[in-house]
């Protein structure tokens, strides 16, 4: 302890650190990048039996037929990336109820769908894009989706101030290891 008029007298105090800015939001939709869908018929891998969906969710939720096809290590891959995720999905809350516990993902946030919707966003523009800059409120974020266009990269170009990634997945091979690669490389230093 310094007695006064010590080494530090007249030494302005320090003002407290600014809090670290929020992690990025990713937003996740289920069918295409999390549920693979389309193509020819049998070509889909199936990760999950049906056992296995039973004893996560119940007999009720064994006979959906696209369920087998979530890789459950998606999951920790997922809960590894330096973000806050966030389901963007037609989904909506049933995504908490289906899709999280196989991944072994907590409950996760819920964008729903007339959350804000604008009825004056322009043809071409996903139903979800103003939904999503809405929420991000200028905060980074990336959106993993199969149904990314031109018109949505425009759109959040000229309406969200802070940094984003629009990763468009194919449909009939979901998440892959090079996107989940650049996910990662974008999160841990967007823009």
């Amino acid at each position: 302890m310094e007695a006064a008029g010590g080494e530090n007298a007249g030494m302005e105090p320090l003002e407290p650190p600014l809090p670290p800015p929020p992690l990025p939001l990713l937003y996740l939709d289920v069918d295409g990048p999390l549920i693979p869908f389309g193509g020819p018929a049998g070509r889909q891998p199936e990760h999950l039996t049906e056992r296995r969906i039973r004893e996560v969710l119940g007999a009720e939720a064994a006979g959906h037929p696209l369920l087998a096809r979530i890789d459950p290590r998606h999951g920790a891959r997922i809960a590894a990336l330096p973000c806050r995720p966030v389901w963007a999905t037609t989904w909506e809350h049933e995504a908490n109820i289906c899709v999280a516990p196989l991944l072994g993902l907590p409950p996760l946030p819920v964008l729903e769908e007339g959350d804000g919707a604008d009825a004056d966003t322009p043809y071409g523009v996903h139903w979800k894009t103003p939904l999503l800059v809405g929420h991000a409120d200028g905060t980074a974020f990336a959106w993993v989706d199969d149904e990314i266009g031109t018109a949505d990269r425009q759109w959040v170009a000229d309406h969200h101030p802070g940094p984003a990634l629009l990763l468009r997945v194919d449909p009939q091979a979901g998440l892959k290891e090079q996107d989940f690669a650049v996910l990662e490389e974008w999160l841990r230093g967007p823009g």
